[in-house]
């Protein structure tokens, strides 16, 4: 097999992505395709429910680069979603029936219209539930963030942020030297204003991501230990803790297969499937806009580039409900991580 660097010098992301997907199938994988897991506990073709959240990636750019990133986000990435494209999503939050905005990035909190966008879906609705998927570190990285936790206050946010670990060497490891302890400062931060607070009706959720090719512990007692050190450690609190499975794309793609770890990590998912699992998985009422307003049945499909099959409706400014309630939802190798033990989702287990 070529070097992943020469074959990202030929091929867009996403085709590399899932060319190197297919090129390092593991023996008998064809046999377990995941259409045919689906097939065998009736799901295939994978329908939505019905469309009940809208994931909006508002750009690439971010303050971290992670090495589990599947979205490759960093301060040089140029992508960014554009004030255009925020009002038609505006439109579709106005005109049917969502029930959650969740913002997302790299940091959204960068794009320069953050701010406009946040209030403009407020003035929309005021039970729409907003979700941001904050970093954390980009509310102390610079004086003009320090006030995102009372903008998050007084817009009712949920906020959701990723901290890997309780200890500052497991986390550094994954999202870079200082980030720790940048994280401890943001939540003070937040718990200051309210957030995680019982009775302040403040959401704060926390998001564990695996450092390395293997599955996340089990959610409740992963949340309890979480709970337990950043309370005695630090007197932080917060209210629920997701467990959110590593999928093959991306960075964590490339670690895999630099490390040898490819084959063993899709072993590992495949031979975890759980039909319960699939049956919830995140895509079957989700909606997600890339940063150019393409429509996507999840963020990871997303990030291969693999737009929904509804034809017509493959742009936030054609929206159509009924050809997107009626898509087939595409699937591929990379899906076994959502459907694996507990399952996975944007937020948490599933099963």
């Amino acid at each position: 097999m070529k070097s992943l660097k020469a074959q990202q010098s030929k091929l867009s992301n996403s085709t590399y992505e899932l060319e190197v997907l297919e090129a390092n199938t593991p023996t008998g994988f064809e046999e377990t395709a995941f259409s045919q897991k689906l097939r065998g506990i009736n799901l295939y073709p994978l329908k939505p429910t019905q469309i009940e959240i809208l994931q909006i990636n508002m750009g690439k750019m971010c303050n971290q680069v992670c090495k589990h990133c599947h979205v490759d986000a960093g301060p040089d990435r140029k992508e960014i979603m554009t004030q255009d494209v925020m009002q038609h999503c505006l439109d579709v939050i106005r005109q049917h029936d969502v029930k959650t905005v969740d913002l997302t990035g790299g940091a959204p909190e960068m794009n320069p219209n953050f701010r406009w966008f946040v209030t403009e879906i407020r003035k929309i609705s005021q039970s729409v539930n907003i979700i941001v998927r904050c970093n954390l570190t980009i509310i102390v990285a610079n004086p003009k963030y320090n006030d995102l936790p009372e903008f998050f206050k007084e817009h009712q946010i949920e906020v959701v942020s990723s901290l890997p670990y309780f200890t500052a060497n497991k986390t550094d490891s994954q999202r870079g030297d200082g980030v720790f302890d940048k994280s401890i400062r943001a939540l003070e931060m937040l718990n200051a204003v309210g957030y995680g607070v019982e009775g302040s009706g403040l959401t704060l959720n926390l998001v564990y991501n695996p450092s390395g090719a293997f599955m996340p512990a089990a959610q409740d007692a992963l949340e309890l230990e979480f709970k337990k050190r950043l309370k005695n450690g630090y007197n932080l609190v917060f209210n629920s803790l997701y467990t959110i499975t590593n999928l093959p794309i991306s960075r964590f793609l490339d670690y895999l297969i630099n490390s040898g770890n490819y084959e063993a990590y899709m072993e590992k998912l495949i031979s975890a499937f759980n039909p319960v699992a699939a049956a919830n998985v995140m895509c079957r009422n989700t909606i997600s806009v890339g940063w150019d307003g393409y429509l996507f049945d999840c963020d990871f499909n997303q990030m291969l580039d693999l737009k929904v099959a509804a034809e017509g409706s493959q742009h936030i400014a054609d929206w159509n409900q009924a050809a997107l309630t009626n898509r087939e939802i595409i699937v591929k190798q990379h899906c076994y991580g959502c459907t694996a033990g507990a399952g996975s989702s944007c937020g948490g287990a599933t099963s």
